[in-house]
């Protein structure tokens, strides 16, 4: 069985930074359509680093916001004060039956979200 993994924005900057301490399992990977945002529109983006992420964008199947992320992230963010974004990605992690790839801390305690933390050089 492949294991099914949604990248959050930090685990991307990383990645992409060249900052992991060991390469990313193997499975199935996503990012919610909020991450993509966030990784665009980074006032300082060089052009170089803009070609890097649209690279790593057009490899990897971003989640849209559909009503079921909807309804969890509503539900996620009144019941634990998150952010809207931080909801939106854990809400498209719980939607996917997917482990949340993360360094925040705030979303590694998140109860019922299997949440995976990752090493770094």
């Amino acid at each position: 069985m492949v294991l099914k993994r949604v990248l959050d924005t930090n685990a991307i900057l990383y990645l992409l930074g060249g900052k992991l301490s060991q390469p990313l399992p193997t499975g199935q990977y996503f990012i919610s359509v909020i991450s993509e945002m966030e990784l665009l529109s980074y006032p300082l983006l060089d052009d170089s680093a803009q070609s890097k992420i649209e690279i790593f964008l057009s490899e990897i199947m971003i989640v849209g916001l559909n009503e079921s992320v909807k309804k969890l992230a509503i539900l996620l963010r009144r019941e634990h004060q998150l952010k809207l974004p931080d909801a939106i990605v854990a809400a498209t992690a719980l939607s996917l039956g997917a482990t949340l790839v993360t360094n925040d801390a705030k979303l590694l305690r998140l109860p019922r979200l299997s949440t995976q933390e990752l090493g770094l050089k």
